[in-house]
């Protein structure tokens, strides 16, 4: 069974939650001893929007093995998610994101404001140019979904309660010439909301 195997290849990686996992090698046209890769195709594997992971439409209980899987999941350029180890590779579903952040953390990085996410894989993110904060609008809802980046191409939802934090942080900036809210992090800036119109209004006035 492919997950099977590659399960056994993962319990030998030594990965565990809490800590960052190595980066994936680039994907390779071979396995070990220049054999072909074996491509298990579409897996049923599906990362739920909460960030549960299912398989064969069952949770997946042990958080050590959901670590694991998550260690050697990849993000190709066409958006498809998979799981890559050295002798094999198969697609799973994402629903929304892989990961979610379900804490942040404020401190002080030399003088300047930085925040550290925890996702529910106990990884620590800090926000920076290499893992920006984004916003995106729902089309329908029009109601705000954040992102933070964890690795290249792979990102946590920053759920509710933790975006009301950032929002509670947020303070005006002027960005190509548009009035927005944001929150600071390693000296970047990441706008997450416009600045209400009543605000900008009130502004002007007190100027």
């Amino acid at each position: 069974m492919p997950v099977g195997r590659m399960d056994e290849a993962l319990k030998h990686s030594g990965t565990a939650c809490g800590r960052p996992a190595a980066q994936p090698p680039l994907r390779k046209a071979n396995g070990p001893g220049g054999r072909p890769k074996h491509d298990c195709g579409a897996l049923d594997m599906r990362i739920a929007k909460d960030g549960t992971w299912h398989y064969r439409g069952s949770p997946i209980g042990r958080k050590e093995l959901v670590c694991l899987f998550a260690s050697v999941l990849q993000r190709e350029p066409d958006g498809s998610y998979w799981l890559e180890t050295p002798a094999e590779r198969g697609r799973i579903t994402v629903e929304d994101a892989p990961f979610i952040a379900v804490e942040v953390f404020w401190r002080r990085c030399e003088g300047r404001q930085c925040l550290t996410f925890r996702t529910n894989l106990d990884e620590m993110v800090t926000a920076d140019a290499d893992h920006p904060i984004r916003v995106a609008i729902d089309p329908r809802s029009r109601e705000p979904r954040p992102y933070l980046m964890v690795r290249p191409g792979l990102e946590a939802r920053i759920n509710r309660a933790v975006f009301y934090e950032l929002v509670a942080l947020a303070e005006p900036e002027t960005v190509a010439g548009r009035e927005v809210l944001g929150v600071w992090s390693e000296g970047v800036f990441f706008p997450i909301d416009e600045v209400p119109a009543e605000s900008r209004i009130t502004n002007a006035a007190a100027e």
